[in-house]
């Protein structure tokens, strides 16, 4: 009785691990995940991996197999997907599926494992500037260190990291030194013991990693996640900021709402959508950018121009803000706002348009004196008539026109007193003389 008793009690105790844990040793021995990095490293595809590393993690997965071929990226952005792969817990392996550049061979040097192809290549990770120029000593500086750090931390000899990113070290062997940074083919990789094998294929690295038979879970892109990476992008910001800002500047010189005003906010929108999806910008940024346009809107009705500036800083700040990068961001703003203006210059010079949100702001309306307005009387009866100076003209002072005393200016200098002079000019309150033999009539 007492033994059938103890052992109902560790059929519970069983029973309860089991639900306790019932799929982690499953997924853990099953679950072998393939995630792509193609293409060029930016901040969206940080975003796509995050995604891909939770759902792996929260499936217990036994790997992640990182299939890699990329010239390279931005250093900010393989920073922080290296931090992705060294905080995971999950072991990863980088397969070089053709070639691993610059930021490429930074991320394989994180991974656990490194596998490449007979004809992948790893190396020529040095640093550029945005313009393709090699970097200044503190970036340069930074990102050796960075490579370095990322050799001796995966138990590799460090200097062919360096001599990847930097080609005054020499290894002549490898073809690096002097002007050539240093790149491994497959073979060399192995001998360096930069690489764990070759493999010719997916299914073979399966195999030599001892992973065949596993579920194979293969993450791709989703289309808004491919179309964030694309808005991300570095080099499309300022394509995007320029179109926003040239469609609004074209709008502001065509009576009401049309297709460049449409084309201006499209771009805003795109820029906001891809980077909320990306994760660089939350709806702080938004409602910030919102809250300026809806300010500069103001500023047609409330006179003084504060909340405009204010409704601009507010727009420039989200923009700021919604960015991966601030210096690229205040780049990218810089370049669209030069470009705005030359195509208002444009606009104005060349093709003679108005700027007519002004008429909202500005009192467009004149009254001329065609239109039958003026401003004081304009005598033009006085013109060709003759009349004697009352006082010396010096050149201003009286004359006498009929029983009426005027006041006059003379053409040239000096007129005596008692001189008969012509009326030759009326300009307003200014009437302009010269003297004349003419005899005045009576």
């Amino acid at each position: 009785m007492r033994k059938g008793r103890i052992l109902s009690y560790l059929l519970v105790i069983w029973m309860a691990l089991l639900l306790a844990f019932p799929l982690t040793s499953a997924f853990a021995s099953n679950k072998v995940y393939h995630i792509p990095i193609h293409n060029e490293v930016e901040r969206g595809l940080h975003a796509f991996l995050e995604r891909a590393f939770k759902e792996a993690e929260e499936n217990y997965a036994k790997a992640i197999i990182l299939d890699i071929h990329t010239p390279g990226g931005f250093v900010n952005a393989a920073g922080e997907i290296a931090k992705l792969m060294d905080a995971t817990e999950v072991h990863t392996i980088a397969y070089i599926n053709k070639d691993a550049h610059s930021a490429g061979a930074f991320l394989a040097l994180h991974a656990d494992e490194i596998y490449m192809v007979p004809n992948g290549t790893i190396g020529a990770a040095a640093v550029i500037d945005s313009a393709g120029n090699a970097a200044d000593l503190k970036a340069n500086s930074a990102w050796l260190a960075q490579m370095q750090a990322a050799a001796e931390t995966s138990g590799r000899d460090p200097k062919y990291a360096l001599a990847m990113a930097d080609s005054t070290y020499d290894l002549p062997k490898y073809r690096a030194g002097g002007e050539n940074l240093l790149t491994l083919s497959a073979s060399e990789a192995l001998e360096v013991k930069y690489s764990e094998g070759t493999v010719h294929n997916f299914q073979e690295l399966l195999e030599v990693t001892k992973l065949d038979g596993s579920d194979i879970v293969s993450i791709e892109p989703t289309f808004t996640e491919k179309l964030a990476r694309f808005i991300t992008n570095p080099i499309i910001v300022p394509i995007l900021l320029s179109v926003a800002s040239l469609g609004l500047v074209m709008e502001l010189y065509s009576p009401g709402f049309g297709v460049p005003g449409t084309m201006g906010l499209s771009a805003l929108g795109l820029f906001f959508f891809g980077h909320m999806v990306a994760g660089f910008a939350g709806y702080e940024t938004l409602l910030l950018f919102i809250i300026g346009l809806a300010l500069i809107i103001a500023e047609f009705f409330v006179p003084g121009g504060i909340v405009g500036i204010l409704g601009g800083v507010f727009i420039v700040l989200s923009l700021i803000l919604a960015g991966a990068n601030m210096m690229q961001m205040v780049t990218a703003i810089f370049i669209a706002l030069v470009i705005a203006m030359i195509g208002m210059v444009i606009l104005m010079k060349f093709f003679g348009k108005k700027l007519h949100v002004l008429n909202k702001l500005v009192l467009m309306d004149a009254t001329t004196t065609e239109e039958g307005y003026v401003s004081n009387v304009n005598r033009t009866e006085l013109l060709g008539q003759v009349g004697k100076t009352l006082t010396p003209l010096r050149p201003s002072g009286t004359m006498v026109f009929g029983n009426e005393r005027i006041d006059v200016v003379s053409e040239g200098g000096y007129i005596d007193a008692h001189k008969h002079v012509e009326i030759v000019k009326v300009e307003g309150s200014r009437i302009v003389v010269r003297p004349t033999e003419k005899e005045m009539e009576e």
